[in-house]
């Protein structure tokens, strides 16, 4: 086995993973903005992007199996090979999930009372905020190979949780004061759901950080624990 050409091959990879990652933040950073503004134009760009995210996955994946049958790593190798497999799979999720919050954001123009969803939209502010530090977060931990950084970000998941949890009971108490608002509410909902999913994937990126560094596996540990 050549290791140099080996060598070569990850760092080619870390790189093509990281440009799949910076491609995925920066399209769920401008659903955001697309809501915020109720900016459909936008919402159309974030949808349009997602073929080259999905195209960018495509390639990553097929340059990892190809130096894993070329070069039948082992090891620490091997290890970095599959967290990349995973990590591909869980951003182009994210890439998903992003461009379903522009549909919503088209469905909810769709209606002309801008000013409206723009004021509902704010109250999803903080929990976008989060999120998109959480997908940021769990890039920067596999560039620095910082476990403690990956930890972090999976505590962090149970407030992203929480916050969807405090968003529902929200606009439950909203429905019963405007019933006339169900449409958006339901939209808006379902923006708050594609976060905690997307909340839900930088985790399993991370869980994935700490099996590379570490050898464990500290998914299902709520079980593991009892």
């Amino acid at each position: 086995m050549n290791k140099s050409e080996l060598e070569k091959g990850i760092i080619g990879l870390r790189d093509h993973l990281l440009l799949l990652g910076t491609e995925v933040e920066q399209n769920l950073l401008k659903s955001g903005q697309s809501l915020a503004a109720a900016d459909s134009d936008l919402a159309r760009m974030v949808m349009e992007h997602d073929r080259e995210i999905d195209r960018l996955e495509i390639s990553v994946e097929e340059e990892c199996l190809r130096l894993m049958a070329l070069y039948q790593p082992v090891a620490g190798d091997l290890r970095f090979l599959v967290t990349v497999l995973k990590i591909n799979n869980d951003l182009e999720r994210i890439g998903d999930l992003a461009a379903k919050i522009a549909d919503k954001v088209l469905l909810l123009s769709q209606d002309g009372r801008r000013d409206r969803v723009m004021e509902l939209a704010a109250g999803l502010k903080d929990m976008f905020s989060r999120t998109v530090a959480m997908v940021h977060d769990s890039l920067d931990a596999f560039v620095e190979e910082d476990a403690d950084l990956a930890y972090r970000v999976c505590l962090e998941d149970d407030e992203v949780d929480q916050e969807k949890m405090a968003i529902r009971d929200r606009i439950e108490a909203d429905l019963t004061h405007r019933p006339e608002d169900h449409p958006f509410m339901a939209k808006l909902l379902g923006v708050s759901r594609c976060l905690e999913r997307i909340a839900d994937h930088a985790t399993n990126i991370c869980e994935d950080i700490i099996y590379m560094l570490q050898g464990r596996i500290i998914r299902h540990r709520v079980e593991d624990d009892c």
